[in-house]
């Protein structure tokens, strides 16, 4: 990015866009209107990109605010219980830049800073949309945590201690159960039986007395499936039980 104004307000550095400012790519773009939307107080989103069909270059984006426009007529069933609530106030905001085609950087053309809303305090904004943000090595930690068989909840906990509280840290519990839903989503890539049978393999790769049979149907379908491991045979053998699973 050039041509970095810094206003300084009680020590906080407040950068604020000007028509003048010119940034190298649209990610870049993106980059300062997020940090600036989490400096100022409101989350932020993109409005539109403009692709060039020739060869797919960015001619043109809009960001804005996250209150931008107004929400569209609810679709669903007129009986619906529970609306949701409305989050847009028609906020104009926003950041437009088009592509200077000498020099192949992005110009800002179109600028609002003027909210139509109340700002969020400093101390809320890290819970802004925009802002919260899971880290490589943050999902990375949350996986082996729930590989190991810790809870999501105490699994949060321990990330927040260790930033030095849950106001240091970039993600809420919610993100965190969103991340390891959607780490569950792409393990079942293959399908639920698919996935369920590596696990089977996996585990007797690991122990030798785990044993699992697959019975299947004249098309070749799962019908049953029956596993058991060591603990699970000697529970058997004192307590002569079974539990099935419909």
């Amino acid at each position: 990015m050039e041509n970095q104004d810094p206003n300084k307000e009680e020590g906080i550095p407040r950068w604020k866009p000007q028509l003048w400012m010119k940034f190298h790519t649209v990610a870049e773009a993106w980059d300062f209107w997020e940090y600036y939307g989490g400096r100022m107080g409101f989350s932020v989103r993109r409005r539109y990109t403009n692709t060039r069909k020739i060869d797919g270059v960015v001619t043109g984006c809009k960001f804005v605010c996250f209150k931008e426009g107004k929400k569209a007529a609810d679709k669903r069933d007129s009986l619906t219980k529970r609306e949701r609530a409305e989050i847009r106030t028609g906020c104009m905001v926003r950041m437009s830049i088009r592509l200077d085609r000498e020099d192949g950087s992005y110009e800002i053309f179109q600028l609002d800073l003027e909210h139509n809303h109340m700002l969020q305090l400093p101390e809320a904004r890290r819970l802004l949309p925009s802002q919260r943000k899971i880290s490589k090595i943050q999902a990375f930690e949350i996986e082996v945590a729930d590989d190991s068989g810790i809870a999501p909840k105490n699994a949060h906990k321990f990330a927040s201690r260790r930033v030095g509280g849950l106001g240091s840290l970039s993600y809420t519990r919610r993100d965190h159960k969103n991340h390891l839903r959607t780490k569950r989503q792409r393990e079942l890539k293959y399908g639920e039986a698919g996935s369920v049978l590596k696990y089977f393999q996996d585990k007797a790769i690991e122990n030798p007395s785990f044993q699992h049979v697959v019975q299947l149907d004249c098309d070749e379908q799962i019908t049953n499936i029956f596993w058991a491991d060591a603990k699970m045979i000697i529970d058997y053998a004192h307590f002569g039980d079974v539990i099935t699973f419909n």
